[in-house]
């Protein structure tokens, strides 16, 4: 099953977001912010696919951890979602697939299904 690591600062738009992964058929993990998700990436090792929102308290934005992640786990699938700014910031930094917010959760499991595997 693959894993998806979902990050977003909005406790609600989260909660949401992990049942929508797991009713995909993936395995949902969670992170507040940028910090919080590298450092679960750091102990669980790449995830198949991150999730992230763009704006978020911490030390880095969505941006900034799109190419970190990137960089340090190459063969991670992104997908990016905001209200704020557009795609092309997001596949500058490294996303594969941008999302604008709000998303309907059909597209964000369309999406997900495009990218990943669930067996």
């Amino acid at each position: 099953m693959s894993r998806v690591l979902v990050v977003e600062d909005e406790a609600l738009v989260r909660m949401v977001a992990l049942e929508i992964v797991e009713e995909a058929g993936f395995q949902a993990l969670e992170a507040a912010d940028a910090d919080e998700a590298l450092d679960t990436l750091e102990r669980t090792g790449a995830v198949e696919i991150l999730f992230t929102d763009v704006r978020m308290p911490g030390s880095m934005d969505g941006l900034k951890l799109v190419s970190m992640v990137r960089r340090r786990w190459p063969f991670t699938k992104i997908i990016v979602a905001s209200g704020h700014g557009g795609s092309e910031e997001a596949e500058a930094a490294g996303a594969d697939r941008f999302l604008r917010k709000p998303f309907a959760a059909q597209a964000l499991i369309c999406t997900l299904q495009e990218m990943g595997t669930t067996t």
